[in-house]
């Protein structure tokens, strides 16, 4: 197949171009910097010579979108949501002018869409919508807002001709430089890998051989459309997902945090503390119920199997990871 990515140079970009290229697919990546083969110049918000390798392509997967690893100033709030919504209307707007358009349109969603919650996990079919939660900062609502912006933008597209998946992923784990595997097994390894403000809060995650399987399984499956939860079967609270993360380093101690403290580590890794205390309780409804199969369902095993493969990738000593994306 021809397979157009747009936004594809991030770490998950990174992945399922490593993957769909090894399996003999022609992959072309749209990015604002193109250093090599099979990248394209786009400037993710206007049409240009770019839409040409949609039209006759097989599939497109947009992952198009401002890192959400920064600060969550006004500026950069802004910058998420119209990176996001700019690029899936151009992308569209491709596919509907194509004359041999692409059956199927992969979008890039986020589990972060879901409320904060304890109590229950998030379905596709049940999970409440975040945004109105009580005792939580109010500009994660905005984050809630990019996220249901986003899927609105893809759902009012008129590609008659094109199935449309939005995909609700949590966090892709790969053994990556760069990737939020790499910067929380850089804090375990440091020892501070303990419980964040106690550590209920859910994590949901995925392994990146999962990631793009799944990737696969709805790019086959024609009856799949509309939301899809892209998360491992088993999301467990954080002061449990980084024990098993110590525990695949072989490191005894991680020492915890209290909320104040997490707030200056997301200051000083020019982050936002929403991605370490929402607890996104996400789990994946329509891929288990198509019977799709997990090959790493559960953290320990997955956490294991990806430290192993981040021990074999060259890194640099005694910095901190730090993500990079071309976009």
């Amino acid at each position: 197949m021809k397979i157009v990515i747009p936004g594809g140079t991030g770490q998950v970009g990174t992945v399922l171009n490593r993957a769909l290229s090894g399996a003999g697919h022609e992959v072309v990546v749209l990015t604002r910097r193109p250093a090599g083969p099979g990248e394209v110049y786009w400037d993710g918000a206007t049409a240009g010579e770019w839409a040409g390798e949609i039209d006759g392509s097989d599939v497109v997967i947009n992952l198009a979108g401002r890192s959400v690893s920064c600060r969550y100033t006004p500026g950069n709030l802004r910058a998420m949501m119209d990176s996001r919504v700019l690029s899936t209307r151009v992308v569209g707007d491709a596919i509907g002018a194509a004359v041999h358009p692409p059956r199927v349109w992969l979008q890039m969603s986020t589990a972060t869409v879901y409320a904060h919650r304890f109590d229950a996990p998030h379905d596709e079919a049940t999970g409440v919508i975040g945004g109105t939660e009580p005792d939580v900062p109010g500009y994660w609502s905005y984050s809630v807002e990019i996220a249901r912006c986003w899927e609105r933008e893809q759902e009012e597209a008129d590609t008659p001709h094109t199935r449309k998946v939005a995909l609700r992923s949590a966090m892709v784990m790969s053994p990556d430089r760069g990737g939020v595997l790499d910067v929380l097994s850089w804090m375990t390894r440091l020892g501070l890998g303990g419980p964040v403000a106690g550590g209920g809060q859910y994590v949901s995650w995925i392994h990146d051989h999962d990631f793009v399987r799944a990737v696969e399984f709805l790019i086959d499956r024609e009856d799949l459309v509309g939301p899809v939860n892209l998360a491992a079967p088993e999301p467990l609270p954080q002061r449990e997902f980084m024990q098993g993360l110590r525990r695949a380093w072989r490191m005894p101690v991680g020492l915890p945090a209290t909320r104040g403290m997490a707030e200056v580590g997301a200051f000083v890794l020019r982050t936002d503390t929403e991605l370490l205390l929402k607890s996104r309780r996400v789990v994946p409804g329509r891929l288990l119920d198509a019977g799709f199969g997990f090959t790493h369902p559960t953290w320990p095993e997955a956490a294991r199997d990806l430290v192993r493969r981040r021990r074999s990738v060259r890194q640099g000593a005694g910095t901190p990871p730090h993500a990079t994306q071309r976009r």
